[in-house]
């Protein structure tokens, strides 16, 4: 099932946290390399819903994040 993060600032860094955890799963110096890293995360577990939010908290921006593809076409 898919999983749902956000990206948000934490103190001096910027982290992607799934919405369910109790710890982050990505720190980062910026936003965008939080959210990059956040998002190839989600594309490995599953995809899911990637919430981007400003240094004031708003949500600035939301993607929808599809699961990676699977390189090898083998059955089972």
């Amino acid at each position: 099932m898919a999983k749902n993060y956000d990206v948000y600032k934490d103190g001096d860094n910027w982290v992607g946290k799934r919405e369910d955890a109790s710890r982050s799963s990505v720190r980062a110096e910026t936003q965008a390399q939080a959210r990059k890293e956040t998002a190839e995360l989600m594309g490995r577990n599953g995809g899911g819903e990637l919430k981007v939010h400003g240094v004031n908290g708003e949500i600035r921006a939301k993607d929808t994040i599809k699961p990676a593809h699977d390189p090898r076409k083998t059955k089972g």
